[in-house]
């Protein structure tokens, strides 16, 4: 044995760093080879350890071990940010176990492939060119295959470190934010200064990360008639259901107009923040959808005495706009869900599926690939080849992109769907709200998932862990890779339609 081999052995120091430096080898090999499963892998850990963490007696209300099924529910519901419970979210947990709620909303709100990133920056120490891509791919979906993409993105390979910073920065002050708004609305209320504090922060972190649990026992029902409350968790989970990549040309067009401001140039073009066609289109087609369902909800349910039958003009329209906004992935709710009308849970149904934008806290399809699907149609009335948007054009492989997306989360749908019919008997339209709800991890229900047995908490937990990852990033994931094809067959056209 040579001396220095020997000096390291008996030197604890060194030879824990190697180790280290063993661990960190092994790190950027696995997200070098496979940036889509190395996050999926730290998904499934984390999944793993809030498992662990809560099925501990310290964790609930009553000192005892929770059900490997329940804590295996809620730490997938807690990390994918779904909202949805098998157990009473307020009353069977402990201070340490809401506290890892807490926690755990946060860390699954970052996404998964910035969360790899972010931990390949810790454990490498900077962020490299593998690291940029893992956040890269986050969003925009296409940089997970190999060739070229095309510029025209969001947000570039060269900024992801300004995203990276926007995401951390984002997420602790539009929480503060919304948590200073609902202090003092709960101060009036009479509630105590300690648990308003606790309250606020709970409820702007269950906002903004779109997940839905509430920290107390009657959950809105205290606040159902509070539209400053109810005001504040509305712009809290929409600026959640933007995606970071819009927060950060947001937070850019702001600094530039009061850069310009300043000089006194407000009214020029100098130093303006170009919108990308995906802020564009995000933005567009979410207040498009918020308006559509608002008004679908009114037209469906204002003669219902469960719902909005009894309420004035005024409220029912704003009552309808909330329930517009956490359909798409808040999973807050003033009313009881079941007592909706059954054309007004299929309205929800498609609203959920859609989800939020890209790279945000909310789920689903996501509302830019539904905006794809319709500019490919609008293009194909007109007889026009190429989709085009706000004077860009639109390449075809985002298209065969978005409808890989459709059809993937179209099929876990519909195989959890079948599997929970089997399993439940309960009714189609139930099952589906609750498929569905997993899958785009908004958190409403009609109050199956919490009676269904173990094989059907399974089911559903591993139907959010589904939508959760990403359709596309699981796709990539279990592909080994993409050939580069040399050669195309002689080309014959099928009949469609």
């Amino acid at each position: 044995m040579s001396v220095r081999s020997t000096v390291a052995s008996r030197n604890p120091l060194r030879r824990s760093a190697s180790v280290f430096g063993k661990i960190r080898e092994a790190v950027r090999e696995t997200s070098e080879h496979s940036p889509s499963r190395f996050a999926i892998l730290i998904f499934a850990g984390l999944v793993l350890l809030f498992t662990v963490l809560f099925s501990l007696p310290v964790s609930s209300a009553t000192g005892t071990p929770t059900s490997l099924a329940d804590s295996l529910f809620t730490a997938v519901s807690v990390i994918c940010v779904t909202g949805l419970s098998t157990v009473d979210m307020a009353t069977h947990w402990s201070v340490f176990g809401h506290v890892l709620i807490y926690f755990g909303v946060q860390i699954g709100a970052l996404g998964v492939l910035t969360l790899a990133s972010i931990l390949g920056l810790v454990i490498s120490r900077r962020l490299g060119l593998r690291a940029r891509l893992i956040a890269a791919s986050d969003t925009n979906p296409l940089r997970m295959h190999h060739g070229p993409v095309a510029e025209g993105q969001a947000v570039r390979l060269g900024e992801i470190g300004s995203l990276l910073a926007t995401v951390a920065i984002s997420a602790l002050v539009i929480e503060a934010v919304l948590a200073l708004l609902l202090l003092p609305r709960m101060l009036l209320d009479g509630i105590p200064v300690g648990d308003a504090v606790w309250f606020s922060l709970y409820y702007s972190a269950m906002a903004f990360t779109n997940t839905g649990f509430a920290p107390n026992a009657e959950g809105l029902a205290p606040f159902a008639n509070d539209y400053f409350f109810l005001g504040v968790l509305m712009v809290g989970v929409f600026l959640g259901s933007i995606g970071f990549p819009v927060i950060y040309t947001l937070s850019r067009s702001l600094g530039a107009w009061r850069s310009r401001k300043r000089r006194g140039h407000a009214r020029g073009t100098a130093g303006r923040v170009r919108w990308s066609v995906h802020v564009k289109l995000t933005l567009v087609t979410s207040f498009l959808l918020i308006v559509v369902g608002a008004v679908l909800y009114i037209v469906l349910e204002f003669d219902n005495p469960d719902t909005f039958g009894g309420l004035n003009a005024g409220d029912t329209v704003f009552q309808s706009f909330f329930l517009s906004v956490m359909t798409r992935s808040g999973g807050f709710s003033t009313i009881s869900i079941p007592d909706l009308n059954g054309s007004s849970l299929l309205v929800t149904d498609m609203l959920m599926f859609i989800g939020g934008g890209s790279a945000s806290t909310a789920g689903g399809i996501k509302v830019t690939t539904l905006a794809v699907l319709f500019l490919a149609a609008f293009a194909e009335a007109r007889g026009v080849q190429d989709m085009e948007a706000f004077g860009r054009r639109i390449p075809s492989d985002v298209l065969r992109l978005g409808v890989s997306v459709v059809l993937w989360g179209a099929t876990t749908v519909a195989v959890s769907s079948v599997l929970i019919l089997q399993i439940s008997k309960a009714p189609l339209d139930f099952v589906l709200f609750d498929v569905i709800s997993a899958f785009a991890t908004s958190g409403l229900t009609t109050g199956l998932t919490a009676s269904l047995p173990d094989a059907g908490v399974y089911i559903m937990a591993a139907t959010m862990f589904m939508g959760r990852v990403g359709t596309v990033t699981l796709a990539a994931a279990l592909a080994a890779s993409q050939r580069q094809q040399l050669y195309k067959r002689p080309e014959e056209r099928p009949i469609v339609g």
